[in-house]
């Protein structure tokens, strides 16, 4: 594992000379926009395994993506390896077809302290809940960034992460009443406290996920990378290219159906994923919006 592999992979050339602000968000925005949100592992037969070598050669050497606990564990290391003062925490996403949080803990995301201020560090959560840059740890505090304003409200020492984004446009009338898009402007994204965690506390959860027949992970292929104006996602078959228009007010959702020839091309010209295992795509009725 060498750190300079991973900043050649997310094409950073700079200097890392200075723990500041600055370089933690390019190096943030450079990871989303290079490495994808995926997991498609799970439909390959392949077992995804929380180490961080086989994570450094699946994702850095083997140019692949992966979900949180590969993407945002590889993200600590890196911050750790840098200098920067890291904390990995655990967090609950919230799931919109039982309008609560899920009662585990699904989500790894990093603290970063930064001249005595606390930044919450998050490369994979993929799709438009996908953050750019670290947000500041500070209740009730709006954080604009292109997909939407983001803040943190913290109860009773659990805090929340919600997003504000614009309204959907879909101009493909076959997925206007698509449930994959996501039609509340606001929205809560997940919830944390401030426990430190360790990988093991991850273990369980991280095999359960890519085994339970009733897991999103397990009843969805996905794959999604952020781009300078959106995000691209593929789900099941189902391809997407989402453009931010802020100034219009609107997200465009361009979708379409490919086919399982398709699927390999696809996954290259725009993911820059290469599969060394053939892929079942998968899209069974289980919610999610994006």
């Amino acid at each position: 594992m060498n750190l300079d592999e991973y900043l050649k992979r997310i094409g950073f050339h700079g200097s890392y000379d200075k723990l500041d602000l600055a370089t933690l968000k390019l190096i943030h925005r450079q990871h989303i926009m290079s490495i994808p949100f995926e997991n498609l592992s799970i439909h390959c037969g392949e077992k995804i395994i929380m180490d961080l070598e086989v994570i450094f050669n699946k994702v850095v050497r083997g140019t692949r993506g992966g979900w949180c606990f590969e993407n945002n564990y590889l993200f600590s290391w890196v911050l750790r390896q840098m200098g920067y003062d890291t904390t990995t925490l655990g967090s609950r996403v919230f799931d919109t077809s039982i309008n609560d949080f899920e009662s585990q803990e699904v989500h790894l995301i990093n603290k970063v302290i930064i001249e005595g201020k606390a930044y919450i560090a998050d490369v994979s959560f993929g799709l438009s809940g996908q953050i750019r840059e670290p947000l500041e740890l500070i209740s009730g505090k709006e954080q604009p960034q292109d997909g939407g304003v983001f803040r943190f409200i913290c109860k009773d020492n659990l805090w929340m992460l919600e997003k504000t984004g614009r309204r959907t446009e879909v101009p493909n009338p076959e997925f206007a009443k698509s449930s994959l898009v996501n039609r509340k402007e606001t929205r809560l994204i997940h919830c944390f406290s401030l426990e430190p965690r360790e990988p093991d506390h991850f273990f369980q959860v991280n095999n359960d996920l890519q085994t339970d027949p009733t897991s999103l992970f397990t009843n969805k292929s996905i794959c999604s990378l952020q781009t300078p104006t959106g995000f691209t996602a593929l789900v099941g078959l189902i391809y997407s290219e989402v453009i931010f228009k802020p100034d219009e007010g609107v997200d465009l959702y361009n979708m379409k159906n490919i086919t399982e020839d398709e699927l390999e091309a696809v996954l290259m010209e725009k993911f820059k994923v290469k599969l060394q295992n053939k892929m079942q795509a998968v899209n069974r009725r289980v919610v999610l919006e994006f």
